[in-house]
């Protein structure tokens, strides 16, 4: 570097007051000690005008001081030697907050996966330089001003993903790295090098010796940004799609209703529907639903003997929830996943509806404490972002989505009314219609969804009308099917 290059350091201390005085102790200790990584890449994206979070709820620290003397600096201070074999120490700092410090080190024998060998050393370049990109590569000094040790300020300027040395090289020490250089090409909205690139599609087949959690784990880090569609475009480009989700590349070249879908088949439609996602949805398991979302069309085509797709919801929730288990989800979000996909379509017919019915589907996974529909009804808010996602990839657009929304505003309000769901299983439930002399069987569950479905309609109001018609239906013959539910 020529000119010297800064980041706006105030923000950074502002948030992380911490970071200066671990800094400043170190160096007052005589140790090198620099801001590395994440903080000072987006740092300089802020410089560049670039939209980006900053400062990060993280900050790294490199310094030359071994974990010993690292320990001997901070005598005040608890410190977790989490990785401390690596050189790795967590200082916790103000309001228990805890800061990564870690020695300069290199690292040899990689597996593919992991370092056999870790040596600690004394200088900076050692540890920039086993580092996997260049736009990684960087670190700053306590006052700001960057150290470019491998031209890591100008691929950022070009928005250029390049390794640091040989690209074969950095991919065969870890080939995870081969999906992050995938994710920092969305998070710079870049490109990626061309020799890097080359090398990712010869390691391609490599990625299957990694573990499916930190599969998972990067899957959703390129969700979360804010050009993931890019990003499964170039997984795919690079052959690392077919390897990760093979059920999203079987809907390749599976033609849809031109009608419909003008946008093309179904692989088209699902990476035009992220592209939309990318827009306004941030949560990554809901981006993966809108991934996932018809990944069951190719299997209903094939069970439907090309007729048609009918069934690729309840399909597509049961390859969902298997792949949220594949790549290691938790229970909650691969339940949450599978959910998404199962109710994308049913999501379509909440204005007509029966009143009590919408109030039901309205209050899956329902957050009594929420103030807004957002926060209220979380499933239902994200369930209506995958349909605005679908519609906005499609030729339904708006007409497809907006009467939903519109509805969902009404039965809102109407909920607030009645009360919701609570306050009909509070009115009756099943230890009443025994005591009223229903014996134990299905008709229990017919005759409560019957009463509850009034009660969330508006027409009953009180314990006493919720008894009078349990004893009326308990008093008929079973219920007709198309008497259950709504009215």
């Amino acid at each position: 570097m020529t000119d010297p290059h800064r980041i706006a350091i105030d923000p950074i201390y502002a948030e992380h007051p911490f970071a200066l005085e671990i800094l400043v102790r170190l160096q007052e200790a005589g140790h090198d000690a620099v801001l590395i990584g994440g903080v000072v890449r987006d740092g300089l994206q802020v410089q560049m005008g670039r939209q980006v979070t900053y400062p990060p709820q993280d900050i790294d620290i490199a310094t030359s001081a071994m974990p010993e003397e690292i320990r001997a600096v901070f005598p005040d201070r608890t410190i977790l030697g989490v990785g401390e074999a690596f050189g790795v120490l967590l200082i916790v700092g103000p309001c228990d907050r805890t800061y990564e410090v870690a020695t300069f080190r290199v690292e040899s024998e990689y597996d593919g996966r992991w370092p056999a060998n870790v040596r600690l050393v004394r200088d900076l370049a050692s540890d920039v330089n086993r580092r996997d990109l260049t736009i990684n590569g960087l670190a700053a000094s306590a006052d700001g001003v960057v150290i470019d040790l491998v031209n890591g300020i100008q691929d950022l300027r070009d928005r250029r993903v390049t390794t640091i040395g040989d690209p074969d090289i950095r991919f065969g020490e870890d080939y995870l790295r081969m999906m992050r250089a995938v994710r920092f090409a969305c998070r710079v909205d870049g490109k990626i090098d061309a020799a890097t690139a080359l090398a990712i599609r010869e390691h391609a087949p490599s990625i299957a010796a990694i573990s499916a959690e930190r599969i998972g784990e990067e899957l959703l880090r390129i969700l979360e940004t804010p050009h993931a569609s890019r990003g499964i475009m170039l997984l795919d480009d690079l052959g690392l799609l077919a390897l990760i989700l093979p059920e999203l590349t079987a809907c390749h070249g599976v033609e849809q209703p031109e009608e419909y879908h003008p946008e093309g088949d179904v692989y088209v439609h699902t990476l035009v529907a992220l592209k939309v996602a990318d827009g306004f949805i941030r949560d990554p398991i809901v981006k993966l639903a809108v991934l996932l979302h018809d990944i069951g069309k190719p299997v209903a085509l094939e069970r439907n003997e090309g007729v048609n797709m009918g069934g690729h919801c309840a399909i597509g929730a049961r390859m969902a929830k298997a792949v949220g288990r594949r790549l290691r989800l938790s229970n909650q979000q691969a339940d949450r996943l599978a959910y998404l996909v199962r109710q994308h379509m049913r999501i379509a017919d909440f204005p007509v509806m029966g009143r009590g019915k919408q109030v039901r589907f309205l209050s899956e996974g329902e957050c009594p404490d929420g103030g807004n529909i957002r926060d209220r009804y979380p499933l239902f808010f994200q369930l209506l972002q995958v349909m605005v996602a679908d519609c906005e990839a499609s030729a339904h657009r708006s007409s497809g989505w907006a009467p939903i929304l519109r509805e969902a505003i009404r039965v809102a309000d109407h909920v607030d009314h009645v009360c919701g769901l609570k306050k009909a299983r509070s009115l009756l439930d099943g230890h009443d219609l025994t005591e009223l002399g229903l014996p134990p069987g299905p008709r229990t569950g017919q005759i409560l969804d019957h009463v509850h479905d009034r009660i969330l309609a508006g027409f009953i109001m009180t314990r006493g009308e919720a008894l009078e018609l349990a004893r009326a239906l308990i008093a008929q013959s079973p219920l007709a099917e198309d008497e259950t539910i709504g009215s």
